[in-house]
């Protein structure tokens, strides 16, 4: 029977001999490579052409959201799948806009690991229930927002840790007018440091 090609991208040993014996005892999938870091597959993956990437998210090197990057680019229908102990909010988005279509945390057991690729190759977007959890609240912004729309997308960029002319280069304005946004939402939230504006946001679901 054809199996479906993994490569799996983790640099614990440890977890990368466990995740290789969860897929080689599948019917459905076989691991084709293992790596301990992301420059080491992508190198590769041109060749490899792997149906299904296993990425970690704290790699040496490259991180998982860069080598998912790469990876997209060179075999665009290379289906990427994270598998980390982060949850965090933003984590989660920068590798889903990088183009990963599954999350899950590794303290999942072998059977939800399993039923993750089998999603995976069916069309789905596996995650772990917490993973889920997180991505349906960023639904749930509050429309009742003070803030516009331009004030939602540059508070946003803060809490990736842009510097105000990385705004302006991602947003095409000057770094006057990101200042000028910040201490706009500043005054809305009724704050008066980057740091409160998060918390606010966040707490308020602005963002």
């Amino acid at each position: 029977m054809f199996k479906k090609k993994v490569i799996i991208i983790e640099d614990q040993d440890d977890l990368r001999d466990s995740f290789e014996l969860i897929v080689n005892g599948t019917k459905k999938f076989r691991v084709l490579k293992t790596y301990i870091d992301g420059e080491s597959a992508v190198a590769e993956v041109h060749k490899t052409l792997p149906d299904i990437a296993m990425v970690d998210l704290e790699l040496p090197g490259i991180n998982g959201i860069e080598t998912i990057k790469i990876i997209k680019e060179k075999s665009p229908k290379t289906e990427c799948i994270i598998v980390t102990v982060y949850d965090d909010p933003n984590l989660v988005f920068k590798a889903l806009k990088a183009g990963a279509a599954g999350y899950i945390i590794k303290d999942a057991n072998y059977l939800e690991i399993i039923d993750s690729l089998i999603q995976l190759d069916n069309g789905g977007a596996p995650m772990s229930p917490q993973i889920a959890r997180i991505v349906i609240q960023n639904f749930h912004i509050n429309e009742d927002s003070p803030l516009s729309k331009r004030e939602t997308e540059v508070l946003e960029l803060i809490s990736e840790g842009k510097s105000y002319f990385q705004i302006s280069e991602e947003l095409f304005i000057s770094k006057d007018t990101a200042r000028s946004h910040i201490r706009n939402i500043y005054i809305k939230l009724n704050v008066n440091s980057k740091s409160a504006a998060l918390a606010k946001a966040k707490k308020d679901h602005l963002i």
